[in-house]
Parts: C-alpha cells; structure tokens; sequence
C-alpha cells in the first residue's frame, strides 16, 4: 500500500511546537504522548531494524511503530489481528448495528467528564438493548453484543457515540432454544430511544449525586444541584437519536464493517488533502445533505486541537461485550448458541478477553520485490533523548 502524501504526523512535525506553547496549561499529559508517538511513528526515533530478502537479497529498512491507539498509521494491524479473533466468534445469522448518540449539551459534560460519561454511555445503551430484547412483547430472548465508542463527527468535532452490532436473535430465557427476530427488523428505535434516554439521565444524576462529575470554564455554573437540574430539564422531553441501521448480509460483511470501524481514529491520513500558509484541507461527508462529500480547511492549530479532543483516557476499553458476549462466559455461551442453532462448533481463543491487546505479528512483510521471506540481520535501538522518550512512547518492532 503507497504512503499517503500527508499524515497526521506531518501536520504535528510542523506545527506541535508552536501549537505546545500557545496551549500550554490546556494540554494534558495523554494528549502530548499522543502527539509525541505520532510524530516518532516509524522513523528513528524509535529505532528499528534491517531486513533482507532470503530469496534476492533486496535490503530495506524497517522503523518502528508507536503502536498508540490514537495512531493513524498503527490501526490496521492491529484491526486485522482483532478481527482474526473475532472471526470465530461470528454466528450464522444477521446482524444488526444500532447507533446511540449523546445530545449536545451532554457531550459538553462529557468532554469534561471522559471516563465516567463514556462509561455511563456504553453501560445505558448495553442496557437499553438487552432490557428490550429480553420484553416477550419485543424478542424475550437474552441477547449479545459488541460496542465500540467514538467521540468525534465528520469534521472532528466532539461527538460521542457508541456503534452497536448485535445478532438478530437470542438464547430462551430457558436456555435451551435460540428465537430469532423478524426477517429484517431488530427492536422498535423509539422504544429504544426513550429507554436509552431514561436509564443515561439516571446514571448522570446518580453520578452527580456522588459527586463524580466535574464542571469547568462555561460549564461551571453546573455545580449547583438546582443548575444541573435545570440544564437537564430539556433533555428529558427532548427525542434521543438511537439509529438502526439495515442488517448485514452476512459474516463477511460483518468483518468488514468491524474493520472500518473498530480502531477507527478521528480522522484517517487518507482523508487529508493539503497543508499549506498554516492551513490544513481535508474531506469530509456533510450527513445534514445525505454525506454529501466536501472539504474544510482548518488553521492547524486548529486542527491539532480538534484531533487530541478524542484522545481517551488511559486505560478506557473502547471496544467491549456485553450480554452473552461478557468477556466472563463469551466462549461458553457462543458455543451454546451455536448448538441451539445446528452450527459448526468453532475453536475460539479464550485468552483474548481484553478486547484491546492483541499480540503483536512477529513475521514482516514479504520481500516487495520476489515475494520471498524477508529476514532481519541488523537492528538498533531508538534515538537517545526523542520527544517520543521523553513522553514515554514506547518502542515496539514493525510489521
């Protein structure tokens, strides 16, 4: 695959220096390891290695990745290996994807409140569709599903979502028969939207009840109990947007949408298109005109901004199971489904519960010249005293 003619990286090489200065005090430390990887991915900061063709002996040099999870140019691989593991898992039904989106004004709280509104989003709309498909009226079956969080729109504004895809179908309450949903109808969206709307207003305010919600800058005000109060009022009339998209035609086309979407980042060096006079230029769908494609320019300081607004707080899962999926019993309960379904037992791998840490491959790319194996014969070490090192980024072989 060619290297785009701009990255990410580029843009941060450029330009992070004077954006760190005019943001200094606003910039946590997260977000600077994510510029420094970025910028140190795959160069000699991070050392690396040589490699030659066991076949013509063509040589080339292979630096490093940063393996960030914020790194446009780490994701694929990491992608691909995910999705090997969750090949097995796939079962012989259609699957839905259903997308709850957070109202503006919660997305204000949340971007000053990360890990524990992300949080409350996953857990309410989990919630909302196992509580639904477990009503008799809806399905009356316990259901699986996978979440993946995103935090950003098309034009790398803050916007928290999670993506949802789910069986069409479940095990009985009794265990012992799998009850499959209408021929292309998952759960009613309004149904949906209203349960999802309740439970994640519930666990706000329990929340701010605990005092586990912190406000800053415009947001202050909220402090005060008749405050919050007050903000939500308007949320609680207002309509949630909860979309169901049409399901997938099969597992393969489930594959493929988990791989564009699961170590998604905000913004992929594909879409960019210029930088120049400070300026960066880049794609974007406009969904308010059916995705219609545009471009926006931004000043890169700008830009810089709007991509470390979705740096994730260390630690946070952004992708999880839930239901019959829980990391806990996933193995057991994907087999009992396919059991109740007449399925191919398939081997599955136990031990990749975490959801997020995937070995690394340990074999490089064929020789781009005979196709043959190439082998290492030289490696060394990163650049003593990088901006990468200093902000702990971490060294990690290259595929």
């Amino acid at each position: 695959m060619s290297r785009p003619k701009l990255e990410v990286a580029d843009i941060f090489r450029r330009h992070s220096e004077a954006w760190r200065r005019d943001s200094a005090g606003h910039v946590n430390c997260a977000q600077l390891r994510v510029m420094s990887a970025i910028e140190a991915c795959r160069t000699a900061a991070l050392g690396g290695h040589v490699e030659r063709c066991e076949d013509c002996a063509h040589t080339r040099i292979a630096y490093n990745s940063c393996r960030n999870r914020h790194c446009p140019k780490c994701q694929w691989a990491a992608a691909a290996q995910w999705l090997a593991a969750r090949q097995a898992e796939l079962l012989p039904v259609p699957y839905y994807h259903v997308v709850f989106t957070l109202p503006a004004q919660i997305g204000a709280i949340a971007y000053q409140n990360k890990a524990k509104v992300y949080g409350l989003l996953f857990t309410a709309a989990a919630e909302t569709l196992i509580t639904i498909a477990a009503d008799p009226k809806h399905l009356g079956a316990k259901i699986g599903l996978t979440a993946v969080l995103h935090t950003w729109g098309q034009n790398l504004d803050h916007h928290p979502h999670v993506h949802c895809i789910v069986p069409g179908g479940g095990i009985s309450p009794d265990g012992k028969r799998w009850i499959g949903c209408r021929s292309g109808f998952f759960l009613p969206v309004r149904v949906l939207s209203r349960l999802f709307r309740r439970l994640f207003l519930q666990y706000l305010d329990a929340a701010f009840v605990a005092g586990e919600l912190q406000f800053f800058s415009d947001l202050t005000a909220l402090k005060a109990p008749s405050a919050f109060k007050q903000y939500l009022a308007p949320l609680r009339r207002s309509e949630w947007v909860v979309f169901a998209k049409r399901p997938f035609a099969g597992p393969e086309q489930v594959l493929a949408y988990l791989a564009r979407y699961t170590h998604r980042v905000a913004i992929a060096n594909s879409r960019l298109i210029s930088l120049s006079d400070g300026k960066v230029c880049f794609r974007w769908k406009d969904y308010r005109q059916d995705g219609k494609g545009k471009a926006m320019m931004l000043q890169a300081g700008e830009f810089i901004r709007r991509f470390l607004m979705h740096t994730l707080p260390d630690g946070f899962h952004r992708i999880r199971h839930y239901g019959l999926f829980a990391n806990g019993h996933r193995a057991d309960k994907i087999e009992l489904c396919r059991k109740l379904l007449a399925a191919p037992s398939a081997l599955m791998n136990r031990d990749t519960d975490d959801c997020e840490k995937v070995a690394p491959a340990n074999e490089p790319p064929p020789c781009p010249c005979c196709g043959g194996r190439m082998k290492i014969i030289e490696t060394f070490e990163r650049t003593h005293g990088s901006r990468a090192e200093s902000h702990g980024a971490r060294r990690f072989d290259s595929s």
